[in-house]
């Protein structure tokens, strides 16, 4: 498998992307459960300098429950990463795609929570950056 996330580059500040990633996340129903800041643990842990870079987990309880429900083993892909990177001027939003879980199991109940989800998380990109859905859809 080589196609495992969803992305988009915007214009925009770090800070900025990274507030705006969070609103919109939760207008698509999810809500951030964990925050990692990778720039601040690389540099406490290893003296080593990235650029901004976070990793928000993204949950939305309905979906996690059904997919649980369909096949357990799904909580070693829960919750959702979101990564918020710096990229000089612009910043890179990138999304394990849920598609992907499609992948690990066969489950039809798990198929279906992914195309959810992967909707909700396309939609979520497609406001990020103004695109038509058929173009996040395809990001």
């Amino acid at each position: 498998m080589t196609g495992f996330t969803l992305s988009a580059t915007v214009p925009t500040s770090y800070a900025e992307t990274l507030a705006r990633v969070r609103d919109l996340l939760g207008d698509a129903g999810f809500g951030v459960l964990t925050e990692i800041d990778l720039t601040a643990t690389l540099r406490a842990k290893l003296g080593v300098e990235i650029p901004q870079q976070v990793i928000l987990g993204a949950c939305m309880p309905q979906l996690a429950h059904r997919a649980l429900e369909a096949d357990p083993r799904i909580a070693t892909m829960l919750p959702c990463n979101v990564v918020v990177a710096a990229e000089g001027e612009e910043t890179r939003v990138e999304i394990f795609d849920p598609a992907a879980m499609t992948s690990f199991s066969a489950d039809a109940g798990i198929a279906e929570v992914a195309a959810d989800a992967r909707q909700r998380l396309a939609g979520m990109l497609d406001a990020l950056t103004g695109k038509k859905d058929d173009d996040a859809a395809r990001a």
